[in-house]
């Protein structure tokens, strides 16, 4: 996979991928940016939820018990130093009517099995999954 990187100015970039959607990041101003965009490191963990929220909606319908609405909520915890890398990232699963059971073997199959970006980065990550009435 090939994706690229560009600078537009000052410290904010447009990414392309292979899908050639782009998407935008900027830094903060006081590091030279203009507070445009969203942080590549939280891009980092924006792509860790949608591509286990994405695995999961897909095996919910494969069960028959498709979720009528899904969100995850992460929380990870940085280094103190430079490059205050994220050591660790918690993900609470919220699905709304779906029975725990289906939920909790959908987050697992995604986490062990499916989810590229949680297989690529080299942190802790844990989960937690929350079936809702």
């Amino acid at each position: 996979m090939k994706v690229k990187v560009d600078l537009v100015q000052a410290m904010q970039f447009i990414g392309t991928g292979p899908s050639g959607h782009a998407v935008v990041m900027d830094a903060a101003q006081e590091v030279g940016g203009e507070d445009t965009a969203t942080r590549p490191l939280e891009l980092m963990l924006i792509a860790l939820g949608g591509c286990t929220a994405m695995d999961v909606v897909s095996i919910l319908r494969k069960m028959r018990t498709p979720a009528r609405s899904l969100s995850v909520e992460i929380q990870a915890e940085r280094a103190g130093e430079h490059p205050k890398a994220v050591r660790s990232a918690h993900l609470e699963y919220k699905a709304e009517g779906v029975p725990q059971d289906n939920l909790d073997k959908a987050v697992s199959l995604s986490h062990e099995r499916y989810c590229s970006v949680s297989h690529s980065l080299s942190c802790t990550i844990s989960w937690k999954a929350a079936a809702l009435p």
